[in-house]
């Protein structure tokens, strides 16, 4: 009887063990007003959001939660058909640059007992640094997928800025807050934790 006892108790571990999510993946701001003819056209969109779309299908496969924002705008505001959500996925939606203010996003994550966010999305400087900022602020332990994420040109006084300046300083400041990956290099990250 108490090796039944035992051998029960041993599943139910391992059970449990095997449903422990390791991380939620954040995808931000992957809206059809950044791609082409939108009214805020990014720099190459597409290549990012194929990007993301393959950090989504890790998530997916490994049964880590994938959650989307979607900032309130009156037109394009849809999630772009490259990085659709699935069934059941959970969708915020926000009025500011942070995801985490005024969602319910925090809460959301605190309840799925996770500590760790894969981040990617539109735009570099914008929504995807500040979600970066505040999920470190709260303690998170953050992760960056830089190809998976986007920007445009931008302009101060007569200086020109790229999109890819834009996009490198970004990433440059927020290597304080997080690790920055490329997908490729966050996928091989995984499956080395998976068959060590």
């Amino acid at each position: 009887m108490k090796s039944l006892i035992l051998s029960l108790a041993l599943a139910l571990i391992i059970q449990a063990a095997a449903a422990q999510k390791d991380y939620a993946l954040l995808v931000i701001d992957v809206q059809n007003f950044y791609f082409p003819g939108g009214r805020s056209e990014l720099v190459e969109p597409e290549k990012a959001a194929e990007k993301a779309a393959e950090a989504i299908r890790e998530a997916r496969e490994t049964g880590n939660h994938v959650i989307f924002i979607q900032h309130k705008s009156a037109s394009g505001m849809e999630i772009n058909e490259i990085v659709k959500p699935a069934a059941g996925e959970k969708i915020f939606v926000k009025e500011e640059v942070n995801s985490f203010l005024g969602t319910g996003l925090k809460e959301y994550i605190d309840g799925l007992a996770i500590d760790t966010l894969v981040i990617c999305g539109m735009q570099t400087q914008m929504c995807v640094q500040a979600a970066v900022r505040a999920a470190h602020d709260f303690g998170y332990g953050v992760i960056l997928l830089h190809d998976a994420c986007a920007t445009r040109n931008l302009k101060f006084g007569d200086r020109e800025v790229t999109a890819a300046d834009v996009h490198a300083s970004t990433l440059a400041t927020l290597k304080s807050y997080g690790t920055v990956f490329s997908v490729a290099e966050w996928i091989e990250m995984e499956k080395g934790k998976r068959h060590p």
